[in-house]
Parts: C-alpha cells; sequence; structure tokens
C-alpha cells in the first residue's frame, strides 16, 4: 500500500483534495461544517508546509552548501521576471483575464525550488547538494520579494501597502526561513533530537501529498466560486505551461555553462507547487492558483519524460 501511494502520490493527493472539497460542497448534512473545515485548512497548509522543510533540512550538511555563480544567474532571472511582470501589471490598462495570467506566471517564477527537485536531480545525474544551495538561495529570494510586490500587484483597500508588506513578510518570511535555522540550531544544541527528525525524512513525501491535497482542494474552491468562464483559466494555465518550459530551458542552458546543466534545469524549473498555490490563493486573486495548480501538471510531465529518458539511456548501454 505505501508503496502504490509513494509512486501515485501526486494523483492520489490531486483526486482526494477535490473529492473532500465537493463532499464539503455538495453533501447536504456536512454544510454547517464548511466554515469551520475551511479555516482550519487555511492554518493547516502553512504548518505542513513547515514541516516538509523542516524535515527536509535536517538532512543538509552545512559544509556542503557552497554558492555557485550559476545560483547566481538564475536567482537573477527569477528576480528581473518578476520585477517585469509586477511592472506590467503596475502599469494597468489591461482587462481582468490577462492581469490573472501574469498573476499566475509571475507565481510560478518567483516560487523557490522544491524540496524534492534534489531527489530528481540525483536520479538523473546531477549535483544534488548544489541544487540542495540553490534550494535554500531561492527560499530566501522568494522570502524578500513576495511581501515587497504582492501588495503592490493586487492591494487590498482596507489596508495600506505597509500593512500588507508587514503582514505577508509575517507569514512568509518565517515559513520559508525559519525551518532552515531550527533545523540548524538543532543540529548544534539538540543532536539527539535532529538526529531523530533527519531519521523520519522521508516523511516529508508523505505531508507534501497531504500538503498538496489540501491546496489542490483549494483550487477547484477557486475555480468553482469564480465567475471566470472556463477559456480565462485555460488561458491562466497556459501562462503556467510558458512559464515552466522556459525556465527548465533557461535553467539547462545557463547550467551547461557551468557544467551543471541537470542541476540548473531542476533548480529553476521545478518548484514547490504547494506554497506557490498557497501564496496565491491567499494574497492574489484566487484564480491565479490556477496557474501553479496547473504547474504541478507541466513540471511532472517533464520530469517523466526526463526519467524515461534517463532509463531509457542506461537500457542501451
Amino acid at each position: 500500500m505505501l508503496k502504490f501511494l509513494k509512486n501515485w502520490t501526486l494523483p492520489v493527493a490531486m483526486f482526494v483534495g477535490v473529492l473532500v472539497y465537493f463532499m464539503f460542497a455538495k453533501i447536504s448534512f456536512l454544510a454547517p461544517l464548511k466554515p469551520a473545515v475551511f479555516t482550519s485548512v487555511e492554518i493547516l497548509t502553512p504548518t505542513l508546509i513547515f514541516a516538509q522543510l523542516l524535515l527536509t533540512f535536517c538532512k543538509i550538511d552545512p559544509r556542503d552548501l557552497k554558492p555557485a555563480w550559476w545560483h547566481l544567474w538564475l536567482l537573477a532571472f527569477q528576480l528581473v521576471s518578476c520585477l517585469i511582470i509586477a511592472g506590467i501589471l503596475l502599469l494597468g490598462g489591461m482587462s481582468e483575464v490577462y492581469r490573472e495570467v501574469f498573476e499566475g506566471a509571475m507565481v510560478c517564477l518567483i516560487c523557490p525550488t522544491a524540496t524534492a527537485a534534489a531527489v530528481i536531480t540525483g536520479k538523473l545525474g546531477g549535483n544534488a547538494a548544489s541544487l540542495t544551495t540553490y534550494t535554500l538561495a531561492s527560499n530566501l529570494l522568494a522570502a524578500i520579494v513576495v511581501p515587497l510586490l504582492f501588495p503592490l500587484v493586487e492591494p487590498h483597500a482596507d489596508m495600506s501597502f505597509f500593512a500588507a508588506f508587514l503582514r505577508i513578510l509575517s507569514k512568509v518570511f518565517p515559513l520559508l526561513l525559519c525551518p532552515f535555522i531550527v533545523a540548524m540550531l538543532l543540529r548544534w544544541l539538540l543532536p539527539a533530537v535532529h538526529y531523530w527528525l533527519a531519521h523520519f525524512s522521508n516523511a516529508a513525501f508523505y505531508i507534501w501529498g497531504v500538503a498538496l491535497a489540501i491546496v489542490c482542494g483549494q483550487t477547484v474552491r477557486s475555480i468553482v466560486n469564480s465567475d471566470a468562464p472556463a477559456y480565462v483559466q485555460c488561458l491562466v494555465a497556459v501562462g503556467a505551461l510558458v512559464a515552466c518550459v522556459l525556465q527548465f530551458f533557461l535553467g539547462k542552458r545557463i547550467g551547461a555553462r557551468y557544467n551543471e546543466r541537470i542541476s540548473g534545469g531542476q533548480a529553476l524549473g521545478q518548484k514547490n507547487t504547494v506554497l506557490a498555490i498557497w501564496m496565491a490563493y491567499t494574497y492574489l486573486n484566487p484564480l491565479s492558483s490556477v496557474a501553479p495548480g496547473a504547474y504541478v501538471l507541466w513540471q511532472n510531465i517533464i520530469n517523466s519524460w526526463q526519467l524515461w529518458k534517463m532509463r531509457r539511456k542506461e537500457q542501451i548501454n
């Protein structure tokens, strides 16, 4: 059973998330529980993301964290691309349809690298340690940029920019960086606890599955409650596809210049989509969460294709 869940975590989690949403939305005797359930989910999601990152970072040896030039180029692309999109959105004059497409693409670009990317990178023959360094750097970049850009792109009438900035900063910054800080403190101060957590680091995979189910349910909720026509949602998903292909392509091209083609592609292309969906749903137009929701599918298609090519090459040799 565990082997089945591990092999099919993505479709199972997505199916469960959609099923649970429609259960509470459509079954009448469960309707009174909806407000409490949705409130609990909004609290639980960042908690699960924190736990996943903490368990993953407990496996990291600080001595393996070495910055490289290709890290800076990829970070520069993430920052500049998001600033360009934010600038386009701030200029105004575009329809709500295109705003949602651009907001969704921006989330897919600024979202940090998935913690699971190191596993795929290792299987493809890349440098997992160097990718882990970039994962931390991209978390730091997102923790700084997201609170600055999101209130500008999607302002709230009931609060000022500074208030919105502080609100998002207080949620995102600890969520992305505190797991690493806690993991390092445990390594130095409570090595027994650190060893115990590192021993259960594989549990991060199943925590990710639970969080994925929840955010998929939230994405479906935003789609169902949206007044946007189907073609708008398709455009948002296509925008995510463009962002996904572009990032894998540029990551590989930049990484290849430093003999890190595989690591570069995975670092820029494979995203923490659970975090991206949560950020989009919470701080932007909820419909923009369709973009990282679609990104889950696009990046896993690319990863599956890469792994298939790798296995085929091994069989030939």
